[in-house]
């Protein structure tokens, strides 16, 4: 708690002091400081100020001052004792549970995009957040504890951002982190490859006047271009720690937290407030509204004055907007304006420009003196690759192999263990037939969980296959060169190639690419991409693909796949262009992204981003398939009480009455009257007209049958269309339904060995035709690759656009388009075939 939220005469202890600068030293040097006892003597009668006990004297202290000290009080201090307290307690206590309060630490992670962050995050946290080499991994701020020292770490890692502006989402994002939650440290993650870039955001760190200190990740490359950088050198410069590390091999971390202890407590030496100096005549306008200006205001006092100043200067509207509260914003804008023109007036350009130009040029002089490239010329592997992954007329080729090889791989070598999963399934399916009784919990089990969840988990290595591809090429860095090279023709399409990022991340979910859309600046860009991004095949397809594929199109399995993901990325590029052309702005927008070096990701932080990929697919199994499994049997098995044509179950007693009886005649007579192979062709006919008359009678067939004119233009009958209508909450469950639909209860496991495929190619409508060719399984791919994105999708576009009419536009248009798709396909199919 603060000191503001003390009663009166209540007791605490101080914790630490918040806050910058004069109010910071003020109030320091009046006695507030850690481990000191105060008590709250009265309020003024408005609540405002407070008395306070402090040494022996009284302090009066505004409420939102006092709000910048943290304390413990009595009954927290009983709280966190080991044993339990009556009455008063002691003083000793008070101070012990103040110091231990004291040992945790609240630390942010802020760096450049790409500076490995998320992978130092990962190692202190044991976390297991996706790591890639390229911008914007990292969409939003992720938490984790780390325990060093007796010490207890709460760590943010914040979204990457090269600077503190508010020229991006992220860059908002992150500064109103560091004023609001005021961290106790920041961790200032640099790229020590590239160490001018990166200073920049540490310069701003720096007139925030916060406690910083810097890891410089990466380090075994600036050691291996045979550089040389003296580090304690430039750290005395800028009055801050720097502590080589390397992230990804786990070197330097437990050196760098022991640093931030002891900056934390005050005990380093190196740690002292460096102030960035602009030249004398920005320095004169910093200082007249430091001294001459804001003491007429009442200003934030956990923001530093200083860097107030700075962004006043700098007319940053969104820091300034929030800075006053009763309406004399205008009064202090208007002094600010006379400053800032004489400042321009004097130097010939705007002070934002003036302040950016010196922040690197004090970045080149500090640099000059402690680093030095190494004097052989090298030619960066990066630079020797690109030659060929990005040149003009190889490129494309091998970005579109390379997409090849991803989606036949998935296929052919998921095939052996995917055979593996679906026989055990088949298996399991058998044993419960013979353990359980008949009844309908047993008709629950095996024809509505095991057969609806067997059917989606069966495509989970196919899953994993994928995702290691996905995170195979984030990692190196040709993720970030996909987006280079196609950068020209989607700016032809009203979009850049920093949208192709959020694109590509949509083969694995569209939740999180979708996300992933703060990393572009320019608004209508990034409402475009949330808008085409469902057109991206998510994994949650992938079991459709594969399951009509292999059923349809087994000999161009591959191909097929590879041709499926490349339509729904040829269909968004195309709405992107029809969206900049009838919803938004035409406007040029700048293709700026960064394109990292490539570095050989360990098979450890692969393997382990797949696993976390299949790890999800199986919770999804397990929850909402489930669900889904168990509602499409209840609808499928009811109601029990249905009027059939005609006495099927005494027909088929009678037909099998007639098959004993054949048993016992001889052989001869059997085989000459033909009669047992025709017996059985009418009991099997009825048999499937009973569960054909059921099926139509259940719920679900009452409700397929409802939403069947719509679709039977697209070709699909009424099972089609309850697939596709379970698949809005998660398209894997368009497979779970199928498994529960095409299931036949009578026939046996060993009747039923080619599982779903099998029961899908042998599926006839009531006239005895086939119900899929391979024209309606195109057809039907293509509507499952194009309709309504899954629930999750719909909340994240209404939740990233801010807007709900965005989420219901991208309902309609989806499946609107997808419906078009799939009836151009089947008629125009159907005339030529």
């Amino acid at each position: 708690m603060n000191l503001a939220e003390l009663h009166t005469n209540q007791e605490a202890v101080i914790v630490k002091i918040k806050g910058h600068g004069a109010f910071r030293k003020r109030i320091i040097e009046m006695g507030f400081v850690k481990g000191k006892k105060v008590k709250v003597v009265k309020n003024a009668p408005l609540k405002d100020p407070i008395e306070y006990k402090i040494l022996d004297y009284m302090v009066s202290l505004r409420r939102s001052e006092a709000a910048l000290v943290e304390v413990v009080s009595e009954e927290e201090a009983k709280k966190m004792a080991s044993i339990p307290f009556e009455g008063t307690i002691t003083d000793e206590v008070l101070r012990e549970s103040a110091m231990e309060r004291r040992k945790t630490i609240n630390v942010a992670l802020v760096g450049n995009p790409n500076c490995g962050k998320t992978t130092l995050f990962n190692y202190v946290s044991g976390s297991q957040e996706h790591v890639g080499n390229y911008s914007g991994v990292t969409i939003d701020a992720k938490e984790g504890t780390f325990k060093h020292k007796g010490y207890t770490f709460n760590i943010v890692d914040l979204p990457g951002t090269y600077s503190l502006s508010a020229y991006s989402p992220e860059e908002i994002f992150v500064r109103r982190h560091i004023i609001e939650r005021t961290p106790d440290i920041i961790i200032n993650v640099i790229d020590a490859s590239n160490l001018e870039r990166n200073l920049l955001l540490t310069t701003q760190l720096i007139d925030m006047d916060v406690k910083v200190i810097a890891a410089l990740n990466m380090y075994d490359e600036l050691k291996k271009k045979g550089d040389t950088f003296n580090h304690q050198k430039l750290g005395n410069m800028l009055g801050i720690n720097f502590v080589p590390t390397v992230s990804s091999k786990r070197q330097g971390i437990h050196e760098l937290f022991t640093k931030a202890i002891r900056i934390y407590e005050d005990m380093s030496v190196n740690q002292r407030r460096v102030s960035i100096n602009y030249g004398p005549v920005l320095e004169t306008a910093i200082a007249k509204l430091q001294k001459e200006v804001f003491p007429d205001f009442d200003l934030p006092k956990d923001i530093s004055p200083r860097y107030i100043a700075l962004k006043m200067l700098e007319e940053d509207e969104v820091f300034c907007a929030n800075l006053l509260q009763n309406g004399e914003l205008p009064r202090l804008e208007a002094k600010n304006q006379s400053i800032i023109k004489k400042v321009e007036t004097d130097l010939g350009d705007d002070c934002e420009t003036l302040i950016t130009d010196a922040k690197y040029g004090f970045i080149a002089g500090a640099l000059k003196q402690t680093y030095k490239e190494s004097p052989k010329i090298r030619i960066r592997k990066s630079e020797i690759v690109d030659t060929l992954i990005t040149h003009k007329l190889f490129g494309f080729p091998i970005f579109f192999f390379f997409m090849w090889l991803m989606f036949q791989s998935t296929f052919t070598l998921g095939q052996y263990p995917m055979d593996l999963i679906e026989n055990g399934v088949e298996a399991l399916m058998g044993l419960m037939d013979n353990i359980l009784t008949a009844g309908p919990f047993k008709d629950l089990l095996i024809n509505g969980i095991i057969s609806g969840m067997g059917g989606v988990i069966v495509f989970l290595p196919n899953i994993l296959i994928l995702f290691f591809f996905i995170s195979f090429m984030e990692d190196t860095g040709y993720m970030a060169r996909a987006a280079f090279i196609m950068d020209k023709l989607m700016h032809k399409m009203g979009l850049h190639g920093k949208s192709f990022i959020p694109l590509i991340m949509g083969f694995g979910c569209n939740v999180p690419a979708i996300m992933a859309t703060r990393t572009i600046e320019d608004k209508n860009n990034r409402l475009i991409t949330m808008l085409i991004n469902p057109l991206m095949s998510c994994s949650a397809r992938l079991p459709v693909y594969i399951l009509f594929i292999g059923a349809f199109f087994p000999q161009h399995s591959g191909t097929i796949l590879f041709g499926m993901y490349g339509l729904g990325i040829l269909l968004a590029i195309l709405m992107a262009r029809l969206f900049r052309k009838f919803l938004f702005k035409d406007k040029d927008i700048p293709f700026v992204m960064e394109l990292p070096p490539y570095r050989m990701p360990t098979l450890r932080t692969t393997l382990r981003h797949m696993w976390n990929k299949g790890a999800q697919y199986i919770k999804k199994v397990g929850g909402i398939i489930m669900v889904a499994s168990i509602i499409i049997w209840f609808l499928q098995s009811f109601p029990k009480n249905i009027e059939y044509t005609q006495n099927y179950d005494n027909n088929i007693h009678a037909l099998q009455t007639q098959q004993e009886q054949l048993k016992s005649a001889t052989n001869e007579e059997a085989d000459q009257a033909g009669l047992k192979d025709d017996l059985q062709r009418q009991i099997d006919a009825l048999k499937a007209s009973k569960y054909t008359e059921q099926q139509k009678a259940s719920y679900i067939g009452r409700l397929g049958h409802f939403i069947e004119p719509a679709i039977r233009p697209l070709g699909f009958d009424w099972k089609m269309g309850i697939s596709i209508l379970s698949g809005v909450a998660a398209k894997e469950v368009v497979v779970s339904t199928m498994a529960v639909i095409y299931h036949r209860p009578g026939n046996t496991v060993e009747e039923d060995e080619n599982g779903l495929i099998g029961n899908l190619q042998t599926s006839t409508d009531s006239q005895g035709k086939p119900s899929f060719t391979p024209l309606v399984a195109l057809s039907f791919l293509i509507f499952v690759l194009v309709y309504f994105p899954c629930i999750g999708v719909i909340a994240t576009i209404r939740r990233e656009s801010g807007s709900w009419k965005w989420a219901v536009f991208t309902i309609f248009y989806t499946t609107g388009l997808a419906w078009l798709l799939s009836f151009i396909v089947y008629q125009t199919g159907s005339l030529i075939f």
